[in-house]
């Protein structure tokens, strides 16, 4: 959760293309049982190639590059303490998006520095860009949560391996808990109001997840945990 200069996707606002997928000559694919040629045309400029949506990866490292030059590796490690806790990047996908947005115009990679590392700035193109994104609609939030598809399956678990589950996970919650009131309790004035509401929402977010694990004992056939007096949930 935000700890400094620390989302689902929406109909797409914000358009662009990677110049180098733009094809130079006519090329032929087959859909079914239909061969077909397509005629492309070379010479569009980066500003003319608006057909592909600036998805939430590519539009939150631009974010980051606004406080100046990153490395790929400076935004890995910035994504992870920034927005790690709510929206995962890989490595893999930090690199794919910045070769992408730099052939699209959006980034500019300066020369390589000390271990191989290129940095890359933000052009006007990439803040307009950013700026049209974050402009859109954000939607709905999409749940992902591993947890909680085992136990809407659980009738088919073994109750005491169900119960292990559960208390790693409420383990983990509680962990995050605490760090995100350290991080509160230790002063977030150095946090702006946007960091501060979104570590807000991190701490309400994890009391309702342990309160939630609090009720579960009587709403599961799961056996009591060790020095646990409550009665377990019928069956």
């Amino acid at each position: 959760m935000a700890r400094g200069p620390r989302s689902s996707p929406a109909a797409p606002a914000t358009m662009w293309t990677p110049i180098s997928a733009v094809c130079t000559m006519p090329f032929t694919f087959h859909s079914g049982r239909t061969k077909r040629t397509v005629a492309c045309h070379s010479g569009l400029s980066r500003a003319a190639v608006t057909d592909r949506p600036l998805n939430a990866t590519a539009a939150s490292l631009l974010g980051f590059l606004h406080a100046g030059p990153m490395t790929g590796w400076d935004l890995v490690a910035t994504a992870e303490v920034v927005i790690g806790d709510f929206w995962s990047l890989t490595r893999s996908q930090v690199y794919r998006e910045l070769t992408a947005m730099e052939a699209a115009g959006l980034v500019q990679a300066g020369e390589v520095g000390p271990r191989e590392r290129r940095p890359y700035r933000l052009t006007d193109a990439g803040r307009e860009a950013f700026r049209r994104w974050l402009e859109r609609e954000p939607g709905p939030e999409q749940i992902r949560y591993p947890l909680l598809l085992t136990i809407a399956f659980g009738r088919h678990l073994d109750p005491e391996r169900l119960a292990a589950f559960v208390a790693a996970h409420r383990s983990v919650h509680a962990a995050r808990l605490a760090d995100y009131e350290t991080l509160q309790g230790d002063g977030s004035d150095h946090l702006d109001p946007y960091a501060r509401a979104t570590l807000d929402f991190g701490v309400r977010y994890e009391r309702a997840v342990l309160e939630w694990f609090e009720h579960l004992p009587g709403l599961l056939p799961l056996p009591p945990a060790a020095g646990d007096d409550r009665p377990e949930a019928d069956t």
